[in-house]
């Protein structure tokens, strides 16, 4: 592993498990052995380096995601499958995640205002959306695509965080029979 790679993943653990600002630089310098220098030759600072962190989880969330929703076809299975993703990832049964802690980018997000951060934390959501409307392309007569994704993806968000901040860990089962009772709408 690269110095680089390892001061990414040590920070995404750190800041994860303990928040972005209450993790110091020399906390992930410990952590890695890594000398300050190193860190400085690689990263300006520890905004650039939490840069590189959200995009590291955001290529790991979603390649983690698309394979899951893939694997289980096209259109309304694929999109289903989402809800078994997280439920997976809820109980601690997707290692590349790490331990469920809640959702980084809605943690980080919060922890900033007017900053990259929230930026970069909008547009992983919206990609997230714009995924899952692709997979609803032409399913309902109702509703367009696009609000489709954007309720799928409020129920989501909203079993995501009850799962964290309510610890229960079957919110993305509920969340699955209500995304089941929206896509059967026609």
């Amino acid at each position: 592993m690269t110095k680089p790679d390892l001061l990414i993943h040590a920070a995404f653990k750190l800041f994860y498990e303990h928040g972005i600002h209450a993790v110091g630089i020399n906390r992930i310098l410990q952590e890695t052995g890594v000398a300050k220098k190193t860190l400085y030759h690689h990263f300006a600072s520890k905004d650039a380096l939490l840069e590189a962190v959200l995009m590291y989880r955001d290529q790991i969330f979603m390649d983690w995601l698309t394979s899951r929703m893939m694997a289980a076809g096209e259109g309304k299975m694929a999109v289903l499958a989402l809800f078994d993703a997280l439920d997976d990832w809820f109980h601690d049964r997707v290692e590349v995640l790490l331990p469920f802690k809640g959702c980084f980018f809605m943690k980080a997000n919060g922890e900033f205002s007017d900053h990259m951060v929230n930026s970069l934390c909008q547009r992983h959501k919206h990609n997230i959306t714009a995924f899952i409307q692709a997979n609803l392309v032409g399913h309902s007569a109702h509703l367009s695509s696009a609000e489709l994704a954007q309720s799928i993806s409020v129920l989501k968000e909203g079993a995501i965080s009850q799962a964290y901040v309510a610890g229960d860990l079957d919110a993305a089962k509920r969340a699955k029979a209500m995304a089941v009772a929206l896509l059967s709408e026609k």
